[in-house]
């Protein structure tokens, strides 16, 4: 698939500096400019007229705040793998499971599921509770799921 070309002069104008200025907000999205520009021999206006533009280009979307959810008793992490009634869009499935706060991140998938959930919850009880109540409507006729033991690999975010 080719890239359209404006988004081609997008990717072709992101140097180094610019990379090292995501890699850092990815690291703590509250970084002064002050900071960053200390990190990468830049000063701190030239580092938000960077931010901006990087901004403005849709290479950086947005700022967010990460919640350590083992703090909040939230102990048990798991994939789900949703399988809807045939003719359940996607738009209803993202609005099923926007509904449920456990739900930490969701992606419809090829293979056999129709979407696949990570949730956090208190623990399996709480697992359980919630598989119940996806199913509950009918719209999700069934569920495999994956408890997650340990996390391996960690690259920013959650």
């Amino acid at each position: 698939m080719a890239i359209p070309a404006d988004e081609y002069a997008r990717i072709v104008r992101m140097d180094a500096t610019d990379r090292r200025i995501l890699s850092l907000l990815m690291e703590d999205g509250r970084r002064t400019y002050d900071d960053i520009a200390g990190r990468v021999k830049l000063s701190a206006p030239s580092v938000k007229r960077r931010v901006d533009r990087l901004r403005a280009a849709g290479a950086l979307v947005g700022f967010t705040a990460l919640v350590d959810h083992a703090v909040l008793g939230w102990n048990t992490e798991a994939l789900v793998e949703l399988f809807y009634r045939p003719g359940t869009t996607l738009a209803e499935v993202a609005r099923t499971l926007r509904d449920h706060p456990e739900v930490v991140e969701a992606w419809s998938v090829t293979g056999d599921a129709d979407a696949i959930a990570r949730v956090r919850t208190e623990d399996n009880a709480d697992l359980e509770r919630l598989i119940i109540d996806l199913q509950r409507t009918g719209q999700v006729e069934r569920t495999r799921s994956q408890v997650v033991l340990s996390r391996l690999v960690h690259h920013g975010g959650d």
